[in-house]
């Protein structure tokens, strides 16, 4: 199955969103741990931003899981 760059950049940015969410995170919280800015955050969970590998991999280090469990999730 094809998926469209913007789905899975809109989708990305909500999985992002609701494991910040279960973590009890605020965006300041993350952009911390990650070393980036909060509205970079904000414009990856907005889908606003194509981001780059090596912001991923820091947001995934900064929820203890694995790249791969970051980028699985289910298209909405």
């Amino acid at each position: 199955m094809n998926i469209s760059e913007e789905i899975f950049i809109v989708n990305l940015g909500l999985h992002i969103k609701g494991l910040r969410e279960k973590k009890g995170l605020s965006q300041q919280q993350l952009a911390n741990e990650c070393d980036i800015p909060r509205n970079q955050i904000s414009r990856i969970e907005r889908a606003k931003i194509n981001t780059s590998i090596k912001t991923l991999i820091r947001i995934a280090n900064a929820f203890k899981i694995e790249l791969a469990e970051l980028l699985s999730f289910q298209s909405k």
